[in-house]
């Protein structure tokens, strides 16, 4: 079953267009949908821009090494990151960055990999659709003029044909000059098959989060409580009125190269907006309120009430359009998910290794 989650509702869209009002939960596609928790000051001033620069003796094929430890995990500002929990993982290695489009590339031209957004559609999950209109693609954000309600976000999202990590916004665009931004595009099967191709792993959401938040365990953001410290911006967020105006004041309308903004403390870079990055966890819901306290690795279920039996994987950090008017999961220990065949063009990944 290809995406059907996702793009069940789309195809239907395209073939049937329908008023916002007669959507059902049900009826949407499953892309990171997060709303405001709670409402936030708005964003202002001007961005940072930082190479790539960590301590070599930390440092393992672009890998930093996290030393085990205990943290306080979760936020109690997010309704699925309570309670406020204690954790201890030991240690790993994490990804100084995201992957990058050179990165995935060479995974492809060594494996020919085909993404799921560049697989067709199964015929046998859309009966009476036409085969015309089972192509491969995925979604794209596009900027509307104006939108109705924040609750109906397919006045912001379209499913493209002819849209993957080589195409980023439509069988038109490229990512040629784009190597080094990071991957989208990416479902969570594609990235457990480069990680497994790099000799590497997803990092657990423990880890993840561990990484994230390094000395600053109990602040706010991953680089302390202030959004803009020293009136710089730490990570590429969405500033404006979203999703229609982005003005783009850190420095980036939509991804940004890895690396553009400062490391926090543990060496990492990007783990605060750019993309969202699958973790190896399946979501559910009230999965803090029984994780273990030692090297959680997540439910054996998934369950998520706003889309009941529909299996999803756990998104960490935020990506470009995350906006305090609409999402604020870029704040440190909240959580975001997606449905394991959905790809967009704000979901990319990083990985771990075991010592």
């Amino acid at each position: 079953m290809i995406r059907i989650t996702m793009l069940a509702s789309l195809v239907g869209w395209i073939l049937n267009p329908i008023s916002p009002e007669a959507i059902t939960t049900q009826q949407k596609p499953s892309v990171v949908v997060c709303k405001t928790e709670p409402k936030k000051k708005s964003l202002a001033r001007i961005a940072t821009k930082n190479s790539i620069k960590a301590n070599a003796d930390k440092k393992d094929n672009g890998m930093v090494f996290v030393q085990g430890g205990s943290f306080m995990m979760g936020n109690k500002d997010f309704s699925d990151a309570v309670p406020v929990h204690k954790v201890t993982v030991n240690s790993y290695w994490i990804d100084a960055h995201e992957v990058t489009n050179a990165e995935f590339s060479a995974f492809v031209k060594a494996t020919k990999y085909i993404t799921v957004a560049e697989r067709p559609l199964d015929p046998k999950a859309f009966p009476g659709v036409p085969l015309e209109k089972l192509k491969a693609g995925s979604l794209v954000f596009k900027a509307p003029k104006q939108v109705s309600s924040l609750d109906n976000y397919f006045e912001w999202w379209e499913f493209v044909a002819g849209a993957d990590w080589q195409h980023p916004l439509g069988p038109k665009s490229n990512i040629v000059g784009k190597e080094n931004y990071p991957v989208v595009h990416i479902a969570h099967e594609d990235a457990v098959a480069y990680a497994k191709w790099a000799g590497k792993r997803l990092p657990t959401e423990a880890e993840w989060e561990f990484a994230s938040k390094g000395k600053n365990a109990s602040s706010k953001y991953e680089w302390g409580n202030q959004l803009l410290p020293n009136g710089k911006w730490m990570a590429n967020i969405f500033q404006g009125t979203f999703p229609t105006r982005n003005l783009k004041k850190d420095g980036y309308a939509a991804t940004a190269p890895v690396g553009s903004f400062p490391a926090n403390t543990t060496g990492v870079y990007d783990m605060t907006g750019n993309v969202w990055e699958w973790c190896s966890d399946l979501y559910h819901v009230n999965y803090y309120k029984s994780s273990p306290a030692q090297n959680p690795k997540g439910p054996k279920n998934s369950f998520d009430p706003e889309e009941p039996g529909v299996i999803k994987y756990v998104q960490r950090g935020g990506s470009y359009l995350c906006s305090d008017q609409y999402c604020v999961r870029y704040e440190a220990g909240s959580r975001g998910k997606g449905e394991a065949m959905s790809s967009t063009n704000h979901i990319g990944f990083r990985c771990a290794k075991d010592m």
